[in-house]
């Protein structure tokens, strides 16, 4: 007689260290709902939420749920892709984010993350692209003060300037920051797109003294680069980073918020999203925690 068929074995839920955030893009295989019970299945205290998902979902309702699960919003991506030259395209762009920043707001996250923008079609011009994400800048800056949120400029790796940002470094990031007090403009590092860079560590030091940390993302960089390079992300442990180093950097830069796990993959969002969050978590503690610092 064939005995009957047992349900799947569910991951057991980790104990998530106390600054471990996870990203919504990471699982989005889950439900907004479904990510929350996850969270506080394993422990989680942050989440970095997406504004697709959560404008589907609906943002005071999302702003109910995660507030009544006893989570913090970490940050809230994405703002940005403000280098647009024609007036109606900048225009449509500065309603976006200024409507982001409200989503923000909503959600009870301080922390917009922006990815720039890469250059317009046709256009060549890096640095004047580059001038116009700090007139937009300039522009909105006021609106977010004014409902309590920061603005954080992510640089991108290289290979993204054309199409995603052309802003690739922290310096770069750091001197569109420059013309804003601290508590309004400053930075999200990523160690998927910096981790190459030797320039980061003075870089670091200066944001921190400035006060201009404003985020940090963990994800490992694999090769060979899937197509098209976006869901490329590796688990953490599985690449090139050193994770104990870029953790000792920014601690000593004085950073000591959060830390997100944000990872586009896509054979993890093929997976089980409960199993991938477990694994995420056991992943941080192994190569982020206290022992391997």
């Amino acid at each position: 007689m064939t005995p009957p068929a047992q349900p799947p074995v569910q991951p057991q839920p980790p104990a998530a260290p106390a600054d471990f955030s996870i990203n919504q893009m990471t699982v989005k295989q889950l439900t907004l709902p479904e990510l929350v019970a996850a969270c506080a299945d394993f422990g989680i205290r942050g989440v970095g939420l997406w504004r697709e998902p959560v404008r589907e979902y609906g943002v005071e309702a999302a702003a109910k749920l995660v507030r009544d699960a006893g989570l913090t919003v970490t940050t809230l991506c994405r703002g940005g892709f403000l280098t647009a030259a024609a007036p109606a395209e900048r225009a449509r762009a500065l309603a976006d984010n200024r409507a982001a920043v409200d989503e923000a707001a909503a959600l009870g996250t301080d922390t917009l993350v922006l990815v720039v923008g890469g250059l317009p079609p046709g256009d060549r011009d890096l640095p004047a692209a580059r001038a116009r994400v700090g007139t937009a800048l300039a522009e909105l800056a006021p609106h977010a003060a004014a409902r309590g949120v920061r603005l954080a400029v992510e640089p991108l790796h290289p290979m993204y300037a054309a199409d995603r940002s052309v802003v690739s470094t922290l310096t770069q990031a750091l001197a569109l920051a420059a013309p804003f007090p601290a508590e309004r403009v400053g930075v999200c590092v990523d160690t998927y797109h910096l981790w190459w860079d030797d320039t980061v560590p003075d870089a670091l030091v200066r944001a921190g003294a400035a006060g201009r940390l404003h985020a940090f993302q963990l994800a490992d960089w694999t090769t060979p680069l899937p197509h098209g390079a976006l869901t490329g992300r590796g688990r953490l442990g599985d690449g090139a980073v050193d994770f104990p180093r870029w953790r000792r950097l920014m601690a000593a830069a004085g950073y000591a918020g959060p830390v997100e796990v944000e990872l586009f993959n896509e054979e993890l969002w093929a997976r089980d999203g409960r199993e991938v969050l477990a694994e995420t978590v056991r992943r941080y503690a192994e190569v982020c925690g206290p022992h391997a610092c």
